[in-house]
């Protein structure tokens, strides 16, 4: 999975708290579209999630799926597939880097999926969820900050 598409969103507030909204997995069906249930079956000793099963229902993808998590502070964090039904892979990451009072968010991911697609409709939908889920953190965040 080489192929990855990202997109960036200035979030106003500070790294920490941009991280602390994309940590608390278990408010994610509030305001990341898509998602129904998020489960942390798994945490580091910093009691940040290590894994987390999804339950996904954004048409035309309807999936449970696992991610793991790679936690680099406040500043990235790296999830790969573990496992799943419709999806074949996915890898993503968010990298957070201050921006005076604010947060420059930059959002990447490549997502491959068990039905046949071809690569430039999933990149668009990639980018479709890229700035959905930044559109959703970002107002997540600046409401509860």
């Amino acid at each position: 999975m080489a192929e990855q598409t990202s997109s960036s969103i200035r979030v106003a507030a500070d790294p920490a708290s941009v991280m602390a909204v994309i940590a608390d997995f278990e408010a994610y069906p509030d305001w990341a579209t898509g998602v129904k249930k998020a489960e942390v079956l798994a945490t580091d000793a910093d009691g940040r999630a290590e894994q987390v099963t999804f339950s996904l229902n954004a048409p035309p993808i309807k999936d449970t799926y696992t991610l793991e998590y790679d936690w680099r502070g406040d500043t990235e964090v790296h999830w790969t597939l573990v496992r799943a039904s419709v999806l074949k892979a996915m890898e993503g990451s968010y990298a957070l880097r201050a921006a005076g009072d604010s947060t420059d968010v930059t959002y990447r991911l490549s997502v491959d999926v068990s039905i046949p697609m071809i690569g430039l409709l999933k990149r668009k939908a990639e980018k479709v969820i890229i700035d959905t889920a930044l559109k959703g953190l970002k107002q997540r965040v600046e409401t509860t900050s």
